[in-house]
């Protein structure tokens, strides 16, 4: 056991001890070390003005992701490389091509927001060097600008595509394989215990040294990508003890296909299953794709996503529709329920004292099954849902319902089936009556709540509404409808 948290900062090795259990790297880099580049902006991961890399090394090789700095605690940073926009230009001064490419196309004004783009930008230059325009509005979807428009920004990263200057000019390619060994020195697994202020931060070494930590200190705030934790520090000012920071932990990040489904590790992120879902369950990739920006996505976890019981989580509502089961692991071993299950009550969830979610298994939808997943929001991207449905239907003879799984979030306390709409549908012919005759049904099973996202009653029409589009798509017909609900998604 040690007490020291230790990451590279640009090319400098930094050591911490007596480290506040939720200081954020932002704070750290513009309070300790004045790199002031990194900006706050919004201080909850929505406008990416705090964008900085960070990199780790994942399955064997050192991988970079734009992350938000405000939402980032240090405690989460031991062996990885941070990276802000003061290491980019060359040591005689010269900018990179990606911030010359922003001088170029006029792509700043007030300046405030461009180091967080640049940097979104760079990490977009380093993993893609022919990105299409839908990949770069990608890679922007967590940044926001308010007075240059985002026209010039894109033609920045259409510019500097395939400009590849030579490994010396490029700081992250000049120092790829020393700062590959250098992360690997500071791997050593040993568990992490420090703290301040008689706050406590821990970093287990492995999943068994996690399960004994939690079985010490069943209240901890466990952490993974802090997208939700994140704002109970900087919106709520909550004052939590211990942190136990996971997101480091090989053994959960690990992502099985099997002949019935994938199995999720609780530390899998958005962008680490991205790939896996968009070719097994083509919907549930499409879904990651609008749940927050690309920092959040690099961060957050879809095991997070579960175990914070939230109501409008986008994940819960498709994974219960698919029948997902969790796996929960304590020191005295683990065991498995559905996840319908898991969810108890509003920030209650079937955990016992010193348990975590340790893995998800999601089933792939059979042959001739159809699924389909939709979230309603103000804003097509980085928002969040006023509400979420998914469904999973199974056709029999005749046409008829052979079986039906319809979830929603944002509908109820937690996210929940529509049991009393699947009765209606069970056994009856898939027609455009029965469809409407199941529509009333919404209002045995949900009684929502009007906030600022939505009023009550829009959610139940939208949610009728969705059963009917998902009626129209899994039929068929019009193919005009289903052509466009295809492009939508």
């Amino acid at each position: 056991m040690t007490d020291c948290i230790r990451f590279i900062l640009n090319g400098e090795d930094v050591a911490l001890r007596d480290v506040d259990p939720t200081g954020t790297l932002l704070d750290f880099l513009r309070l300790d070390r004045s790199l002031t580049g990194t900006k706050e902006g919004c201080a909850e991961g929505d406008c990416g003005a705090c964008t900085v890399l960070v990199g780790r090394l994942c399955d064997g090789a050192l991988r970079y992701e734009t992350v938000n700095a405000c939402i980032r605690f240090l405690g989460s940073l031991h062996a990885t490389h941070v990276v802000t926009v003061e290491h980019l230009a060359a040591r005689d001064g010269t900018l990179h091509p990606v911030q010359q490419a922003m001088v170029d196309c006029h792509g700043s004004q007030c300046g405030f927001c461009t180091p967080g783009f640049v940097m979104s930008l760079y990490g977009l230059w380093l993993s893609n060097d022919d990105p299409s325009r839908a990949e770069i509005e990608k890679a922007l979807q967590g940044n926001l600008c308010r007075c240059t428009g985002y026209e010039p920004i894109v033609k920045a990263a259409e510019l500097v595509s395939g400009t590849r200057p030579s490994a010396l000019f490029d700081p992250l390619e000049r120092d790829r394989t020393a700062i590959t060994a250098r992360l690997w020195e500071l791997k050593t697994g040993e568990t992490i215990a420090t703290g301040k202020d008689g706050r406590r931060l821990i970093v287990p070494g492995t999943v068994a040294a996690l399960a004994a930590v939690l079985a010490a200190e069943p209240s901890a705030t466990v952490v993974a990508g802090a997208t939700d934790v994140g704002l109970w520090v900087t919106k709520q000012m909550r004052d939590l003890d211990p942190v136990v920071f996971i997101n480091h932990l090989d053994e959960l990040q690990a992502i099985e296909t099997g002949a019935d489904g994938i199995t999720l590790g609780a530390g899998v992120t958005y962008e680490q299953a991205s790939a896996t879902l968009r070719a097994e369950i083509p919907a549930l990739g499409r879904l990651i794709d609008r749940i927050g920006g690309q920092q959040v996505r690099n961060v957050g976890t879809i095991g997070g996503n579960i175990a914070n019981g939230s109501p409008i989580g986008d994940m819960p509502p498709a994974l219960i529709a698919l029948g997902a089961t969790v796996t929960l692991r304590s020191a005295d071993g683990r065991r498995v329920l559905p996840l319908e299950e898991f969810f108890i009550a509003y920030g209650k969830q079937d955990r016992r004292p010193g348990e975590f979610v340790e893995s998800l298994f999601v089933p792939r939808p059979r042959a001739g099954q159809h699924f389909a997943v939709y979230k309603v929001s103000k804003r097509r991207d980085e928002d969040i849902s006023a509400l979420c449905g998914a469904f999973l239907l199974t056709r029999g003879d005749g046409n008829t319902v052979a079986d039906v799984r319809i979830a929603f979030g944002g509908m109820a306390a937690t996210p929940k089936r529509a049991s009393a709409v699947e009765a209606t549908l069970l056994g009856r012919p898939w027609t455009e009556a029965t469809i409407a005759s199941a529509r009333p049904a919404f209002d045995d099973d949900y009684k929502p709540l009007t906030d600022w996202r939505a009023s009550a009653e829009y959610r139940q029409l939208a949610a009728k509404n969705l059963l009917t589009r998902f009626f129209l798509e899994a039929s068929g017909t019009p193919q005009e409808l289903k052509r466009f609900a295809e492009e939508e998604a």
